[in-house]
């Protein structure tokens, strides 16, 4: 079965290496790209304010890779600013790490986050999302003591010379929202960019065929979904299939008009197990 990976290029090796390792034809075609924001000032500001948090929420992989890319940067400028791998630890101090999901969590650790210092969803929670991120780290709050929440926003508008202008990002809001409910504080730190990808014609072709042909879509994303209508406005989609791994996903795909939406969790296994009862 030909499998279309739309994670970010950086991301899809692996789901398309694990994918053909289960006899699937996996291909990568992202629908999102991702890059680092140009004003990082932010990003360096809040890490050296990282010990007046109780701890910093990253919405994703990507969240975490850039982030801390851009401390290590700041190495260039003052090494002060970017401890090593095996020193991150002492300085996050007792600030807590978040991650919505296994992919975060598992980015957390290569770059030197103690387990000790990580709250996440268990590996066999219902969803990897905000919600099941809260019932975890809701027992353990401080009202008075801010959160700094990391996340992306979007590079839609080329004109636009500093993407990053608006200090809070672009996504869903409800775990800021249920935060200031508690008397917490929220901090924010835009560390990523998103944008349209730039297609081939060979790329295009292989998304309008695989709209009708029995290829399987796989969505980590309710953007990735926006973004290939912005890639292919008029094409239809009855005729196609696609896995996602959430419910909110489900329903981008659904306004999109997927004829087949199959719901798994973004775990390889699932996802493989999810294929084979669409074959």
């Amino acid at each position: 079965m030909r499998v279309l990976v739309t994670r970010p290029l950086n991301e899809a090796s692996a789901w398309v290496t694990a994918l053909t390792a289960a006899g699937h034809e996996a291909i990568a075609l992202p629908l999102i790209d991702i890059g680092p924001v140009k004003d990082q000032a932010a990003v360096l500001s809040a890490w050296q304010a990282v010990s007046s948090c109780q701890a910093i929420m990253f919405v994703s992989a990507a969240a975490v890779k850039y982030f801390f890319a851009a401390v290590q940067q700041a190495a260039t400028v003052d090494t002060a600013l970017a401890p090593s791998a095996a020193t991150i630890g002492q300085h996050l101090g007792h600030t807590r790490c978040w991650a919505t999901g296994l992919g975060t969590r598992k980015a957390l650790l290569q770059v030197g986050v103690p387990d000790a210092l990580i709250d996440a969803p268990s590996a066999d929670a219902g969803q990897f999302d905000s919600e099941a991120l809260w019932r975890v780290v809701a027992p353990k709050l401080v009202p008075s003591q801010a959160v700094l929440i990391v996340r992306g926003t979007d590079d839609l508008a080329p004109k636009q010379e500093h993407p990053a202008a608006n200090p809070q990002g672009v996504g869903r809001d409800w775990l800021a929202q249920t935060l200031h409910n508690a008397g917490v504080p929220v901090r924010w730190a835009v560390s990523y960019q998103r944008g349209v990808p730039l297609w081939s014609e060979a790329q295009r072709h292989l998304a309008q065929t695989a709209s009708a042909d029995g290829s399987v879509w796989c969505f980590s994303s309710s953007q990735a979904i926006s973004f290939l209508q912005r890639l292919l406005p008029q094409q239809t989609w009855s005729s196609a299939r696609c896995i996602v791994t959430h419910p909110r996903i489900a329903e981008a795909a659904r306004t999109l008009g997927f004829g087949h939406i199959s719901l798994s969790r973004p775990l390889i296994d699932e996802v493989v197990g999810s294929l084979e009862s669409m074959a």
